[in-house]
């Protein structure tokens, strides 16, 4: 048990307000969750937007806590959990209601979306690999009945991963977060995988799997002037847009091939002029959270193969940047990412360091 009650949080007081470091109760794990010590959590783009409309919509109260990704050392163990004990080191995604949010001192998780860390890895590498691998995994393979957000691809044998073995298939990943894009599509037997990205990250996609390249800055046109030299003219069957702007949109829907599959992360607005039903594209718009009831037992199978991957550097952590003074460093580094001013790793806080 925490003996004490109350802890420091990165709260939001209301819709459009301004994070700022305050107390927040010390959630209690119910049956399958565990109390867990967060050592490292990282920032993601949803962290800034969920303050604003439309994503401050799902925000259930406030003052709210955010924060989807995490790692640290299991304090508590709730009823029924028999897989995690008092001590291990784990890590997960965060959610969006107090208790589960990660950017706070200590939260509560279920133990069955959890993966301990391995050796190999620290706490700040480990807080990188969840809400991105999450949206990868969930978009080409969830299988809920009846779930529009998922393309439903079937794995091999049961397995999750390999995922699919179609060297046929080619994938452009448009600046996919790396470990989970490209090491991902590896894995699974793409060939070749293209990302559009800023060009000092170049050889570090390659590193992780990436077979071409593309200067994100390129009109839209001479991308797809490009893109038949690097597949031998062969069509591109699996376009995975991480970005999702009405400007990148439409060059992911214009460079996948007739009867293709698309995946989006954030709301379709291709213009209406460039989509013809004979091409029969299939577009997923995929909501990456393990934690959703439509993606949990997905979610599941992802973290029981998790520590594994990571052993054998199936799946690559992010580079990461620590920002200073634990939680009160998280609103700069919230507007860094707003503004751009982030590329190709993560941004780590560390709220035990919240002065």
């Amino acid at each position: 048990m925490v003996a004490i009650k109350t802890q420091k949080a990165l709260l939001l007081p209301a819709e459009n307000g301004q994070y700022a470091v305050g107390e927040a109760p010390i959630p209690s794990p119910g049956p399958k969750e565990v109390l867990v010590k967060v050592i490292s959590a990282a920032l993601n783009p949803i962290d800034w937007k969920i303050a604003i409309p439309p994503f401050s919509g799902i925000i259930p109260e406030y003052p709210f806590i955010t924060g989807t990704d995490g790692a640290g050392e299991v304090l508590e163990v709730g009823e029924e959990v028999t897989t995690l004990k008092k001590g291990d080191k784990i890590f997960f995604q965060g959610w969006f209601t107090n208790p589960y949010a990660t950017f706070q001192q200590y939260c509560v998780v279920p133990a069955e979306i959890t993966a301990k860390i391995p050796d190999n890895l620290t706490f700040d590498q480990a807080a990188s690999v969840p809400l991105g691998l999450a949206t990868v995994i969930l978009a080409l393979y969830n299988k809920h009945p009846n779930h529009p957000k998922t393309l439903g691809f079937k794995p091999v044998s049961g397995k999750l991963v390999p995922l699919r073995t179609r060297q046929e298939n080619l994938c452009l990943s448009s600046a996919v977060p790396p470990p989970s894009g490209s090491t991902v599509a590896k894995f699974a037997g793409y060939s070749p995988i293209i990302t559009t990205a800023s060009p000092h990250n170049a050889a570090h996609l390659t590193s992780l799997g990436a077979t071409h390249f593309l200067d994100r800055s390129l009109p839209n046109d001479q991308i797809l002037a490009k893109l038949p030299e690097l597949t031998g003219g062969k069509p591109i069957h699996l376009v995975y847009d991480a970005i999702s702007l009405p400007e990148t949109m439409p060059l992911a829907y214009q460079a996948l091939a007739p009867g293709g599959a698309l995946a989006i992360v954030l709301p379709d607005v291709i213009p209406g002029d460039l989509k013809k039903k004979e091409d029969n594209k299939r577009i997923a718009y995929v909501f990456g959270n393990v934690h959703a009831p439509e993606n949990r037992a997905c979610g599941v199978e992802m973290y029981k193969r998790l520590t594994e991957w990571l052993e054998k550097g199936i799946i690559k952590p992010n580079l990461v940047e620590v920002l200073p003074n634990g939680l009160a460093g998280a609103p700069e580094g919230l507007e860094r990412l707003k503004n751009n001013k982030v590329s190709g790793k993560k941004l780590i806080t560390k709220p035990q360091e919240t002065p």
